[in-house]
């Protein structure tokens, strides 16, 4: 009897020294690293992978359009459209140009550089003129204008003839085309009109001449009263008169 209880008694130790040592091992095991398949679009970590977008990186930066383009990925159904002019394109402006620009002009620069609809190479020529921009719907000043023909694509803005080189990136949500020179909106070179100057307010002066031009003619109706009255007591002494000489004459 003692000599069968052995076998059983090792069987189960054997069990659980077995059991233990897997329990440990998955509590040891690392969890798995999370898929970077969802994560979130980030148009500077797109520009640095592309190269060559040194200048648009900053000025995306200093402006936080970046952060704006991202947020907008994230929570907007209709993608975007960025047109990227690379180092070369922003170097061919004129010297100082971008230095002269205020903090405003920046942002809209790079909003005009924006279109608030995802647009793929092949549906350029399904866009009405003129393209609205991000940095505003102003035809004149802000309009863009778009021709497409094949794989060529053409834009003005007035100011400056732009090509589109090639897709820098496109995410069925996101597309980031690269073209030869920064585009340019009328707004910053064509004079802006003067505003209407403001309805001159009535000075004291006119409003006291207005006052005594209104006393005036209140005057004259007076006198024109005073007149009737005048002639009306003339004519009595008359009457009295031709009464009596009627008496005597009967």
């Amino acid at each position: 009897m003692v000599m069968m209880k052995h076998p059983f008694l090792s069987f189960t130790l054997l069990l659980i020294v077995f059991f233990s040592s897997t329990t440990t091992l998955a509590q040891k095991s690392p969890a798995p690293a999370p898929s970077t398949d969802t994560a979130p679009t980030d148009i500077i970590r797109i520009l640095k992978k592309a190269g060559g977008f040194t200048t648009l990186i900053r000025l995306l930066q200093t402006t936080q359009v970046s952060t704006q383009i991202n947020s907008q990925l994230l929570n907007s159904n209709g993608g975007l459209t960025l047109f990227a002019p690379n180092d070369n394109s922003f170097s061919s402006l004129k010297p100082g140009f971008l230095n002269s620009l205020s903090d405003e002009q920046k942002n809209k620069l790079i909003q005009f550089h924006l279109l608030p609809t995802f647009v793929s190479m092949s549906n350029f020529d399904t866009l009405s003129n003129p393209v609205r921009t991000q940095a505003g719907d102003d035809p004149y000043r802000l309009g863009l204008n778009v021709t497409s023909s094949g794989n060529q694509v053409n834009m003005t803005t007035g100011i400056v003839n732009v090509t589109v080189g090639g897709t820098v990136y496109t995410d069925h949500q996101l597309a980031v085309y690269q073209v030869d020179k920064v585009l340019l909106p009328r707004d910053f070179f064509v004079a802006k009109p003067p505003a209407p100057a403001p309805a001159p307010e009535k000075t004291k002066s006119s409003k006291k001449k207005s006052s005594d031009s209104d006393g005036g003619v209140a005057g004259d109706d007076d006198s024109g009263a005073v007149n009737v009255k005048q002639r009306r007591l003339m004519l009595v002494p008359v009457a009295v008169a031709t009464i009596i000489v009627a008496i005597y004459s009967w």
